[in-house]
């Protein structure tokens, strides 16, 4: 069960910093290095961020993997609180 809110969580998150920098899935997966199913899969909860997934994503998303880290963690907290 909690891994399945964690890659909830994730997703979410995901999507959210994904729209906010304009991109599409297929955008986010060339900067990335990364298939756009595989993004889409992550979004909807579906598979859980390796470390390697995780920063590549930081620099498709041009944000230092600490950053991303945090936010990742701050997304939990709050996803588990609910």
């Amino acid at each position: 069960m909690k891994n399945d809110k964690f890659a909830t969580a994730f997703g979410i998150l995901l999507r959210e910093l994904r729209h906010e920098r304009s991109l599409s899935q297929e955008d986010l997966g060339f900067q990335s290095e990364l298939d756009r199913a595989h993004i889409s899969m992550l979004e909807l909860g579906k598979r859980s961020p390796s470390l390697k997934t995780t920063i590549a994503l930081s620099r498709g998303l041009q944000m230092p993997f600490v950053h991303l880290a945090a936010l990742i963690e701050e997304k939990i907290e709050e996803f588990f609180d609910k």
